[in-house]
């Protein structure tokens, strides 16, 4: 299984960034590198609650849990991690 930084990156990469030579890096924020308007992250919400197996509540939908690579790797491990306790 490929890691969540990779899979979120080719959806991102596949469906909003235009150009092969565009790199997103790992902590590059998606709002100020304009990668994602509001509608994007609707569309990545829903990318990664399916890919990934979970619900996101909507308090939840914050940039420090969306706004970047690493901020998603960090929220769905969080995420599982509660999950597995209960």
């Amino acid at each position: 299984m490929q890691d969540i930084k990779t899979m979120v990156r080719k959806f991102l990469l596949d469906n909003f960034v235009m150009g092969s030579n565009v790199e997103i890096a790992d902590d590059a924020s998606f709002m100020k590198g304009h990668i994602l308007d509001s509608t994007g992250f609707i569309e990545l919400i829903m990318f990664i609650e399916e890919s990934f197996d979970l619900k996101v509540e909507d308090a939840e939908m914050l940039p420090e849990n969306f706004d970047s690579l690493v901020n998603i790797e960090g929220y769905i491990a969080r995420k599982r991690a509660v999950n597995a306790a209960t």
